[in-house]
């Protein structure tokens, strides 16, 4: 043994050496030099630092700090992250099938899947979880308890539940399960002549989903005029899913993406190799400022072949390509290989990132391409919709709502108070003045950007010794009475918001969604702009 540690330290130095030999600025010497200085500062630590030091916390810590320097989307993924990973790339993982969220001081069941593990046990949106197994779950972060829920097929856990109702605490016994989840979760109707198609992931099958969906509403519909498909949230996925959606509406043969990267051998174009499903009918695409990555490579791609017209939002911005590499131990390393180029030559990539989020790029600093009918699109800071629509929910007071799970709270006890609900269709909810009492007893306040700037000067007037006291008070005041108001100036975008909370209770997603549709902005503006095929045409020909 001593003979082989001695044969290892020679081969190390001579190793060294020759890497010390070569010239300084060669990275492979600056590579080695500075992972000989990382393990012994690591070795100092684990044996001089006054406390004991969890070995995988400080390197987490360490390796967390070496990711954020890059961009925010090259990952270490972790053992015990790996289940979240397969649900990136698959749309299914081993749990209990359930959504959740950290609420006050416990993880809280926001929905649930159907027929999965956490909803035939009995489950239900607004259960707080006190404990997982005996183990206290006060404080603990949502992915923690994730990563405990999720396991192997056929194991239990045990949860302590907390229900809003209901008198004392209780346990309820789950077996795991392997959770599937529908990229597509709905595709029907709106009226008799517009199909509508909602995409929420780019997992695996998400292209045949997609062609499946728009041919069924071909088929049993003759008349249909136009298709709405919705990709709005959706944070992408696969790469090779991207181009089987876009294939669903352009020919074989048409380049969708090129990618372009340091390693020249990976460079690679990708082009769709199937027959579509239809060329020709007027197709509109809702974006907005959460769609990422492979939604933005679909949604520039039908935009740069001028196939159909974009509505909503300019996306999020996110032009880079994450590959992944095994690192040892169950773990691994989505890094950032190279950035895509979708057929006008633009790159969607934003050039900066402030707190993970990318920084808006004016249209004058960006570079304008063609589409193929010859209109300006422009690179840079993701794709920019060809009908602009505001979002409604930048109201203050609906930020506030939602912050605060007011919404969710309310719609908890309104589900305590009715067994069942009317379908979707049928459904409307009719008792604002109830959910205005309920805001009353919580107390909700909520600050406005006004009441943020006044503050500040209020501080920067009593620095300086200006008298303000009567110009304040006036405009605290009007602050006040704008913001009692504006429950009723925002009545119909809350009412929708509780509407789809309400949906989602008796009929899962698919409820949320259908429910979504009939009070959408973004949706009335695509159906009439595909029954107007003189407009639509116009956009396409710029």
């Amino acid at each position: 043994m001593k003979r082989m540690l001695k044969y290892a330290g020679i081969i190390s130095l001579l190793f060294i050496g020759m890497a010390a030999s070569f010239q300084p600025e060669n990275k492979y010497f600056e590579i080695l030099k500075n992972i000989e200085i990382f393990t012994n500062l690591y070795k100092e630590i684990n044996t001089y630092y006054v406390d004991e030091v969890d070995p995988g916390h400080l390197m987490r810590t360490g390796i967390d700090a070496m990711m954020g320097s890059l961009d925010p989307f090259t990952n270490y993924i972790s053992e015990s992250e790996i289940e979240g990973y397969r649900f990136m790339t698959e749309g299914k993982y081993n749990g209990i099938g359930a959504i959740s969220q950290k609420m006050g001081d416990f993880v809280t069941i926001t929905e649930l899947y159907k027929d999965q593990a956490a909803d035939k046990a009995g489950l239900r949106p607004g259960d707080q979880i006190i404990a997982v197994d005996g183990q206290d779950a006060t404080g603990k972060d949502p992915d923690a308890i994730n990563n405990i829920l999720r396991g192997f097929p056929g194991t239990s856990v045990e949860l302590t539940i907390r229900r809003p109702g209901r008198a004392g605490d209780f346990n309820i016994q789950l077996v795991r399960g392997e959770v599937q989840v529908p990229n597509v979760p709905y595709h029907g109707m709106l009226g008799e002549d517009i199909g509508y198609v909602a995409l929420t992931t780019f997992t695996r099958e998400a292209g045949s989903n997609v062609a499946n969906a728009v041919r069924e509403l071909k088929e049993q519909n003759p008349g249909l005029k136009g298709v709405i498909f919705d990709l709005r949230g959706n944070g992408g996925g696969l790469l090779n899913e991207a181009v089987n959606v876009c294939n669903v509406f352009i020919p074989r043969g048409e380049l969708v993406v090129t990618t372009k990267g340091k390693v020249k051998d990976w460079d690679r174009s990708f082009s769709t190799m199937n027959q579509p499903v239809d060329l020709d009918i007027p197709l509109t695409v809702l974006i907005n400022k959460n769609s990422a990555s492979a939604s933005e490579i679909v949604s520039g791609v039908i935009q740069d072949y001028d196939r159909g017209v974009l509505i909503g939002q300019r996306s999020y911005g996110k032009g880079l390509v994450q590959n992944t590499r095994d690192i040892g131990y169950n773990s691994k390393l989505k890094l950032t290989t190279a950035k895509y180029y979708i057929p006008s030559g633009r790159c969607i990539q934003s050039v900066k990132y402030e707190e993970g989020e990318p920084i808006h790029i004016p249209d004058d600093q960006r570079t304008p391409f063609k589409t193929r009918n010859g209109r300006t699109v422009l690179d840079g800071g993701g794709v920019k919709p060809d009908m602009m629509i505001d979002k409604f929910t930048d109201a203050a007071i609906v930020r506030g709502l939602l912050e605060q799970h007011l919404i969710f709270d309310y719609v908890t006890q309104f589900c305590l108070k009715h067994d069942s609900i009317s379908p979707v269709e049928a459904f409307r909810f009719e008792d604002y003045a109830d959910f205005v009492q309920f805001l009353e007893n919580r107390q909700f306040d909520y600050d406005t950007e006004s009441e943020k700037l006044l503050k500040k000067l209020v501080e920067e007037s009593t620095e300086e010794g200006y008298e303000l006291d009567a110009q304040i008070n006036a405009l605290e005041a009007k602050i006040d009475a704008d913001k009692k108001d504006a429950l009723m100036d925002n009545k119909a975008v809350i009412i929708d918001l509780i509407e789809k909370e309400i949906a989602s209770r008796y009929y899962y997603q698919e409820g949320k969604i259908k429910m979504g549709l009939r009070n959408d902005a973004e949706i009335e503006e695509a159906v009439k702009l595909l029954r107007e095929k003189n407009e639509y045409q116009a956009l396409l020909n710029g």
